[in-house]
C-alpha cells in the first residue's frame, strides 16, 4: 500500500513538473508577429488552410490561404507579383 501511494506521488510530481516545463509555440505566443497570408513562396509557408494542413506544405507561390509570420504591421506593405499581403485568407 506504502509502495502504490509513493508511486502515485510521484508520478503527480512528474506530470506537474512536465506540465509546467511545456512551452508556448513561439508562433501563438510572439505578438511582434501576424499572419500575412498570400506572400509565401513555394514550400516556405508557416502553416495554412485549405489543400494542405500546416508548415512547408504549400505547392504554390502566393497561396492567398497560405500564411508567413512577418512583423506586427507590415504585412500589407509586402508586395509579390501577385498583389499585396492580406491578413486574412482568400
Amino acid at each position: 500500500m506504502k509502495t502504490s501511494i509513493i508511486t502515485l506521488a510521484l508520478a503527480g510530481s512528474l506530470a506537474s513538473a512536465l506540465a509546467s516545463v511545456v512551452a508556448v509555440p513561439a508562433s501563438a505566443a510572439d505578438t511582434s508577429k501576424e499572419k500575412c497570408y498570400g506572400v509565401a513562396l513555394k514550400g516556405q509557408n508557416d502553416c495554412a488552410a485549405g489543400k494542405h494542413d500546416c508548415a512547408g506544405k504549400s505547392k504554390v507561390n502566393y497561396d492567398k490561404m497560405s500564411f508567413k509570420l512577418v512583423p506586427t504591421g507590415s504585412c500589407v506593405t509586402v508586395k509579390t507579383p501577385k498583389g499585396h499581403g492580406s491578413l486574412t485568407a482568400a
